[in-house]
């Protein structure tokens, strides 16, 4: 089968071969035919060694496709069945779980050290335990969530990442009051998303920061009040909140320089979310002062920042109601053998989300 591949960490060409095989069908997987991929920043910091990951791989993680197989004792799916590929499972039984919190839980982590593919040469890996840049892969039965028939694809790929992770971001970690201020730094398809949870949750202002002029025109199309480029920001702050800063800032980057700033942005008492994922070795420097007397709060929010399966049920649920676009999101769609030319479109900010379609 098809499947682009990364052959070492730090190159920046993936190559798409046809000789791939989804290994690893068991008691307690399933196959499936991916049929919609997204293509997420992860999957770049990936590629460059940001984000660790096993080499080779295939990248690749907010996907979509159809059952081809099931394992013995996997009796909730069958063949045929439509599924978005959810790249953090829960297990249910790690304290992680129990305490409710089942986006922390390490069990998906675990798979990303066990091959999902073999070529001729050797094991490959999957990004994430899964890999969705290739026409099959072999995930565990947990990672397979159904959808209902009337879901798209395309739709549903952006659901298993980006749009809950954003949607997340403002609805679950931040709980954002009506009536508040906002900043959302990095527009990108997982900004866009924290953008429209914020609308969503009645914000009064919601100024979007974003180097690429054509993300701040999106950001307005999608809920923003104002864009600014990153220099406008301060000019944004003194317009909007009278210099004291905002209620909410979002720090959707992943780099500690834009996160400091978000810092400063936020008000004393108010919140900053940290959404973007970063260096292991790019440190974020605060003082023992300001940390004391700003009380800022400062809330990581890993995949949204709540029950995973619940946030697809209510993201649906909005799609269907017309409360939230997800379908202008998607502003590229490529075939696999166009991979290369969708990761430049990301790397220059060109798209908001680029659906891969297999």
């Amino acid at each position: 089968m098809r499947a682009a591949v990364l052959h070492e960490t730090g190159q920046e060409k993936l190559e798409v071969l046809d000789d791939v095989e989804a290994v690893g069908f068991g008691p307690g997987r399933v196959r499936i035919r991916i049929r919609a991929t997204g293509l997420c920043h992860s999957d770049l910091s990936a590629m460059s060694g940001v984000l660790p990951q096993p080499a080779p791989f295939v990248p690749g993680h907010e996907g979509a496709g159809e059952i081809v197989e099931v394992g013995e004792g996997v009796g909730h799916l069958k063949a045929g069945d439509r599924v978005v590929v959810c790249w953090l499972p829960a297990c249910g039984a790690c304290p992680a779980c129990r305490r409710g919190q089942t986006e922390l839980c390490l069990a998906g982590f675990m798979n990303a050290g066990t091959p999902n593919f073999r070529r001729p040469g050797g094991d490959v890996f999957g990004f994430a335990g899964t890999g969705t840049f290739a026409e099959e892969v072999v995930v565990d039965a947990g990672c397979a969530v159904p959808i209902p028939d009337d879901v798209p694809f395309d739709i549903a790929a952006l659901i298993g990442c980006g749009v809950t992770t954003g949607l997340g971001a403002a609805l679950n970690t931040a709980d954002l009051e009506a009536g508040s201020s906002v900043a959302v730094i990095g527009c990108g398809g997982v900004g866009i998303s924290a953008i429209q949870g914020a609308r969503l949750r009645g914000a009064a202002e919601i100024v979007a920061v974003d180097p690429v002029a054509s993300r701040r025109e999106a950001a307005l199309e999608f809920g923003a009040t104002r864009a600014v480029s990153p220099d406008e920001l301060a000019d944004a702050k003194q317009q909007v909140t009278a210099g004291e800063g905002f209620d909410y800032v979002f720090e959707v980057v992943g780099k500690s320089a834009t996160a400091r700033t978000a810092y400063e942005t936020t008000r004393r008492g108010g919140t900053l979310v940290v959404v973007g994922a970063g260096a292991m070795d790019d440190f974020l420097q605060l003082n023992m002062f300001e940390l004391f007397f700003d009380e800022k709060r400062i809330l990581p929010s890993m995949y949204g920042g709540g029950d995973v399966l619940r946030s697809y049920e209510r993201t649906i649920a909005l799609w269907r109601a017309g409360r939230i676009d997800l379908d202008r999101l998607i502003t590229h769609r490529v075939p696999l053998s166009e991979i290369n030319e969708a990761l430049d479109q990301m790397r220059t900010g060109a798209s908001l989300r680029t659906c891969i379609e297999i």
